[in-house]
């Protein structure tokens, strides 16, 4: 990447130490993180100069109204090679990813989710403001073309690859209806495109966006419905609400609106953007042999199912077909189910039991302290039950293996139990005195046996010595 050398040290001033090419997931963009001794910037080639061009001039727009968005440096002549600012390794995708596995949010994820739907209405509306539109690739606003385009891309990337018999002449009306539906609302306002969670870095506690090239002027539902439906997001009903309502209120300090009228108006898109997901997933995942986008359809297609619970007789052929690929047996009998994770902790009684996050209200709580304690003695004081002399002054008494052999017995019955239930949460407990010994040997050693037993996840916590490590599952 010799261009990408050259632009860094003509911005740095600095030597190119090291270029690392990062992930770049459904794009055919590439980027390389460029490191000098001082210096970390993104580098990026797009084959797209149009593309490219048009990044480059909404982040400059953007950058310059205060959005929160990479900032552009420098590109090549020919604007195939262009260079931005890091922002980090952190996706909001990633930030989320307990919730996104268990279903269940912490509050710190849920802070970060409504932080990216405060800022929405912001790159929508100031981020149109001023802005040519013309610049934008391959479409400058969103029109019946384009709606067609990603119709027809569900059409024949996903709906005939499931063979599925339908007529195709009574599709293409009910398409025509919903594009009409579409378009009686447009707005002079930035249309995202592909606002999901991981077009939204996290730096500082803080959400940019990113990849924003295919954006166009729109209507604003789209982006709502492309984020709160993101099909591997998992959000709750509850959830998916309190992100709308945080949404709509900051969107009402730009403009005014009606809720009534976007909330109905919005469940079109839903589906629309849901459709076109699927278009992507089955050109990428079919044709491209990707497989993250064949693993995303069950649950693009579960979301789906729960759209068509609800009957809408403005396109009435359109759903029947829905509801029909839904009950397909490829369909029907994927069950989307959480994988189980289990938290182990080991603490101490004087400062009490640990909280539960997941809202299940806790779980096994076993109190160490009957059993002979090495913090009794000054040469075990400074330790651990993570040090070879403490585990062998445990395991020479005896007393902690016949305790454990117990809590073993109690502990995998449930495992077992919650993992064919479909559970997706056990916390187990370890106390004692002070939190260092006896509780740190018996939840590494629990925390061990679970996963090589169930193959579970496992997130181990020894909170009083600041000690986390994680098990992966299977």
């Amino acid at each position: 990447m010799n261009e990408l050398e050259t632009l860094f040290k003509q911005h740095t001033n600095e030597k190119l130490v090291s270029i690392t090419e990062l992930s770049a997931s459904g794009s055919n963009r590439r980027y390389f993180r460029l490191e000098g001794e001082k210096t970390s910037l993104i580098g990026v080639e797009g084959t797209s100069i149009d593309e490219n061009k048009a990044f480059i001039q909404m982040a400059k727009h953007f950058y310059t109204n205060g959005l929160p968005v990479p900032r552009f440096l420098i590109q090549t002549a020919d604007g195939r090679f262009y260079i931005q600012e890091d922002l980090g390794d952190t996706l909001l995708f990633d930030a989320i990813a307990d919730g996104r596995k268990t279903g269940v949010f912490h509050e710190s994820e849920k802070e970060l989710l409504r932080k990216t739907m405060r800022l929405l209405p912001a790159i929508q509306v100031k981020g149109a403001e001023g802005f040519d539109f013309a610049v934008c690739y391959p479409q400058p606003e969103f029109n019946e073309r384009s709606i067609l385009w990603d119709l027809n891309y569900f059409k024949y990337c996903f709906l005939k690859s499931t063979g599925l018999d339908f007529q195709e002449n009574l599709l293409e009306d009910d398409f025509s209806k919903l594009s009409a539906i579409l378009l009686r609302s447009q707005t002079n306002t930035f249309m995202y495109r592909d606002f999901q969670s991981r077009n939204v870095m996290i730096k500082d506690g803080e959400p940019y966006f990113i990849d924003f090239q295919g954006g166009r002027k729109g209507p604003l539902f789209y982006d709502v419905a492309s984020f709160l439906w993101q099909a591997k997001a998992q959000y709750s009903a509850e959830l998916r609400e309190e992100l709308l309502h945080t949404y709509l209120k900051a969107l009402q300090e730009l403009i005014p609106i009606n809720e009534d009228e976007f909330r109905h108006q919005l469940k079109h898109f839903v589906l629309f953007r849901t459709l076109q997901v699927l278009g992507a997933y089955g050109f990428r995942g079919y044709f491209e042999k990707k497989p993250h986008f064949l693993q995303s359809i069950p649950f693009a297609v579960e979301n789906l199912r729960s759209m068509l619970k609800t009957d809408d007789s403005e396109y009435p052929y359109l759903l029947q077909v829905l509801k029909e690929m839904t009950e397909l047996e490829q369909f029907r009998e994927v069950e989307i189910r959480k994988p189980l994770v289990v938290k182990v902790y080991s603490f101490s009684y004087k400062k009490g039991i640990p909280q539960d996050n997941s809202g299940n209200g806790g779980g096994f709580v076993f109190d160490c302290r009957a059993v002979n304690n090495p913090g009794k003695y000054e040469r075990y004081q400074s330790l651990t039950g993570l040090d070879e002399s403490v585990k062998k002054f445990l395991e020479d008494d005896g007393e902690i293996l016949t305790y454990l052999d117990h809590s073993i017995a109690l502990v995998d019955a449930s495992v077992k139990r919650y993992k064919d239930r479909g559970f997706t949460n056990l916390m187990i407990s370890f106390g004692c005195t002070g939190g260092r010994h006896r509780s740190v040997y018996s939840a590494q050693k629990i925390a061990e046996h679970i996963n090589k037993k169930f193959g579970v996840e496992v997130q181990l916590i020894h909170r009083e010595q600041n000690i986390e490590q994680n098990f992966i599952g299977e």
